[in-house]
């Protein structure tokens, strides 16, 4: 059973991350909230996922990222549920880069 992810604290945290106006911001934030392995994992799982949206194998995946296969196996079972989150995201910042706007 999935656990709900939709609180008021998550509400507050969602909002102060979409209060973020750069990049050097976003840094300054998850520095102090987050350990640099937490943080480093959430960038880790986010890089298996675009990679896997580009259809990489898991073994390309794991040699570039250092993921292990469990952790390419979950990110991949994430992606085939209906919310779409790193595909939304992952268009966003293509689009961006591709119109010249990509975040400082």
């Amino acid at each position: 059973m999935k656990k709900a992810i939709r609180s008021e604290t998550a509400d507050k945290l969602f909002d102060a991350i979409l209060s973020l106006q750069s990049r050097e911001e976003c840094y300054l934030f998850f520095k102090d909230i987050c350990t640099i392995n937490e943080l480093n994992s959430l960038a880790q799982r986010f890089d298996v996922g675009t990679r896997l949206l580009e259809s990489q194998t898991y073994q390309s995946i794991s040699k570039a990222t250092g993921a292990s296969t469990a952790t390419i196996s979950r990110v991949n079972r994430l992606l085939e549920d209906d919310d779409q989150g790193i595909e939304m995201a992952a268009a966003r910042i293509n689009a961006a880069a591709a119109s010249g706007k990509a975040s400082e």
